[in-house]
């Protein structure tokens, strides 16, 4: 609430300053922070910017004083400073770069020499309910040509190019959901000889 407060204040500033360079009234000054206040911010970080995150401004002056001090920036959890873990926040601007905006990219490679993260530094991207259904179903196949069947023990798992599939419990939810599947859905399952549990009944 603070943080917020403090950048209306400093929005509110800067549009009377607008209006005052313009020769328009000012109006009233209520709630715009005072140039002493904005003098006193600027002394203690002269890159301060009031339409910025206070959280954001607060570490990059921590890592800021961190490379002045001599040492390298920290990896995730390698060093908290003030509460802030500052290799986390490092690798969030790296992963986050087109986030951000253009000052405060430059910023991070001029006064911090921080990047964008190469490609392979970015976390695979979160598989889609599509994605796994496939994943599975290229399981149910693999079991279902060795074991001519798909009668598949509830603990089971399918190892499909190295990775685990927990087929098992894949083939028990969707018999138990087996009427919100999609008639294609159920149709591939039905093709491997899946026994849906009200032909079991």
């Amino acid at each position: 609430m603070w943080a917020k407060n403090l950048r209306t204040a400093g929005r509110r500033l800067a549009e009377i300053e607008a209006r005052r360079e313009q020769g328009l009234p000012v109006g009233s000054t209520t709630g715009a922070l005072t140039e002493e206040r904005r003098d006193a911010l600027e002394a203690i970080d002269p890159s301060w910017c009031p339409a910025w995150p206070v959280a954001w401004q607060r570490c990059y002056k921590l890592c800021r004083g961190v490379i002045e001090a001599g040492a390298a920036l920290p990896g995730p959890g390698e060093a908290t400073v003030q509460g802030e873990d500052l290799g986390a926040w490092v690798q969030a601007q790296r992963l986050g770069w087109d986030a951000l905006l253009p000052a405060q990219q430059w910023m991070l490679e001029m006064m911090l020499g921080i990047g964008p993260a190469d490609p392979d530094e970015r976390p695979p991207a979160a598989r889609t309910q599509a994605d796994k259904w496939a994943a599975n179903v290229r399981a149910a196949r693999q079991f279902h040509g060795r074991e001519g069947h798909l009668q598949v023990p509830r603990k089971h798992v399918e190892m499909v190019d190295g990775v685990e599939h927990k087929l098992g419990m894949f083939v028990d939810n969707a018999r138990r959901r087996a009427d919100k599947l999609s008639e294609q859905r159920r149709q591939e399952l039905t093709e491997l000889g899946m026994r849906w549990a009200k032909e079991e009944a």
